[in-house]
């Protein structure tokens, strides 16, 4: 797969936040389903780079099951109040122990937390349970990620830019890997 380069590369530092700001755009993941039927979530965009654009996870939860069996991926950044979207089309490839640890580093306390509690006993009891388990843990010592912490890597195959226009037709831009490495771009109606 080729890495963002050139004017595809400049559009994605353009539109996303650069990756030392603490407030991460969320981003939904769409994956395939072991019958084929998709399924979507909401989660953080942890970074991203010329390689692609990162995200982290429980390791035992439904998309981490989707993606080791199908790692066909989409993402959809969206921006408040639909002026911008930005459409990535690729695949998933499991991160290395550095970059799921440092990704887990700069998550708030309270999603260091959560990424230790949040699991299947949590899930089932009643909130006055949920409440007191996680006050119960408030003290505890989260700076290390839990095992079942784990992140991607999407690796792009297609691009697409939506900008909307009040005073006009929206535009779409979207850049398209080639075979032979490099991007296309082609401009598509609204």
């Amino acid at each position: 797969m080729s890495d963002l380069s050139g004017e595809v590369l400049a559009e994605v530092a353009a539109w996303l936040p650069p990756n030392d700001e603490p407030d991460r755009p969320q981003i939904q993941v769409a994956t395939v389903d072991e019958d084929g039927r998709p399924d979507l979530r909401t989660v953080l965009l942890s970074e991203w780079d010329e390689r692609g654009f990162v995200f982290h996870t429980d390791a035992r939860s439904r998309k981490a099951d989707q993606l080791a069996a199908r790692p066909g991926v989409a993402v959809l950044v969206l921006w408040p109040g639909f002026t911008r979207q930005l459409v990535v089309r690729g695949r998933a490839e499991p991160l290395d122990a550095d970059r799921i640890a440092g990704g887990y580093a700069k998550r708030s306390p309270y999603l260091r937390q959560l990424a230790w509690l949040n699991d299947d006993e949590l899930a089932q009891a009643g909130q006055e349970q949920r409440r007191a388990r996680w006050a119960a843990a408030a003290g505890h010592d989260f700076s290390a990620p839990p095992e079942s912490w784990t992140g991607y890597l999407v690796r792009p195959e297609r691009l697409t830019f939506w900008r909307s226009d009040a005073e006009g037709p929206s535009h779409r831009v979207e850049y398209r890997e080639e075979p032979g490495g490099g991007w296309s771009t082609h401009h598509l109606p609204g």
